[in-house]
C-alpha cells in the first residue's frame, strides 16, 4: 500500500489487518526502492492535499506529480490488481448534473489531473479499479475535522452559496466499498465511491449544526474564500453531484446512505 499513513490508508490498513490480510506498507515515493513481489493487489492512496496550501505553480506540480507518477511508478512493477486512488473531481463543476462512472470529465485543473492519473492507471496489466472518491468523512481528520471548529464556536455555515452538490461518505462506507472493490473480479475501472445519499452544502452545514446542537447560519462567502486560499477556493465553492452506479449495481451495501445517521455515529 502506498499513502497507508493518510485518513483512508490508516483505516483501510487496519481493517485489512482485522481481516488477516498481511499489509506492506510502501516508503514514501522516491525515498526507497519499491517491491511488489508476492502482493496480490497493490493499493494507491498516495497524493499530496488538495487544499493543504494555496496553488503555486510549483504546488500545483506537486499535486499532479504525486499523484501521475506515483501510478506509474507501481503500474511499472506489474501489479496483478491495482486500486489506485482517484476522485470526483473527474467531472469538474457541473451544476446539478447527475453524474455516474459513464460522465465525461471535466476541463479545470483538478480534472485533466484526475484524467491523467486515471490514464497511468488503467495502463497496469492486470485488473485496474479508480476509487472517484468523494468528501470522507471522518471524526480523526480530513475535511471534517477542520469544519468542527467553527461550528462548536457558533460561527458555523455553508461555504460559498451553499447550493452546490456535496458528495460526501463515511469512512466506514468507503472502507469497505474498498475492500468490496478488491475482493470483486467483476469491478473494474472507475467507481464513484460516494454516498447516495447526496445533499448540498447547505443541507451539510444544517446537518453539521443538528448534530452538534449548533446554528449553521453564517455562510463563508466565495469571494472571502478567493482572497484567502486564492484558486483552490473554486474546488470548496463548487461540487459534484455523484452517484454510486457501479457499486449499487454490484449488490454493494452501504451502512450510512443518510448524514444525519453517518454524523451521529462520528460525533456521538
Amino acid at each position: 500500500m502506498a499513502g497507508s499513513s493518510g485518513l483512508i490508508g490508516t483505516h483501510l490498513a487496519q481493517a485489512l489487518a482485522e481481516r488477516g490480510d498481511e499489509v506492506l506498507r510502501l516508503p514514501r515515493f522516491m525515498s526507497a526502492p519499491w517491491s511488489l513481489q508476492g502482493a496480490e493487489v497493490a493499493v494507491n492512496l498516495a497524493g499530496a492535499g488538495i487544499a493543504a496550501r494555496r496553488w503555486s505553480a510549483a504546488y500545483k506540480k506537486e499535486i499532479r506529480d504525486s499523484r501521475v507518477l506515483t501510478t506509474r511508478a507501481l503500474v511499472e512493477l506489474g501489479p496483478r490488481v491495482l486500486i489506485n486512488a482517484s476522485a470526483v473531481g473527474f467531472y469538474g463543476a457541473r451544476g446539478d448534473e447527475s453524474l455516474d462512472e459513464n460522465a465525461a470529465p471535466g476541463t479545470d485543473f483538478l480534472s485533466s489531473v484526475v484524467k491523467e492519473w486515471e490514464a497511468e492507471a488503467a495502463r497496469a496489466p492486470g485488473r485496474s479499479v479508480q476509487l472517484r472518491t468523494g468528501v470522507a468523512l471522518s471524526a480523526t481528520g480530513g475535511a471534517l475535522a477542520q469544519m468542527l471548529p467553527p461550528f462548536k464556536a457558533f460561527v458555523g455555515g455553508p461555504i460559498g452559496s451553499g447550493k452546490q452538490w456535496f458528495p460526501w461518505i463515511h469512512v466506514a462506507d468507503e472502507v469497505a466499498a474498498i475492500l468490496w472493490c478488491i475482493d470483486r473480479e467483476s469491478i473494474t475501472g472507475p467507481v464513484n465511491l460516494v454516498s447516495p445519499g447526496i445533499v448540498t452544502m447547505k443541507e451539510f452545514a444544517a446537518a453539521l449544526g443538528r448534530a452538534l446542537h449548533r446554528p449553521s447560519l453564517l455562510p463563508v462567502p466565495a469571494a472571502a474564500l478567493r482572497i484567502a486560499l486564492g484558486e483552490v477556493a473554486e474546488v470548496l465553492a463548487t461540487g459534484q453531484r455523484a452517484v454510486p452506479r457501479k457499486l449499487l449495481d454490484s449488490g454493494f451495501q452501504f451502512r450510512f446512505s443518510e448524514l444525519d445517521t453517518a454524523l451521529r455515529d462520528l460525533l456521538g
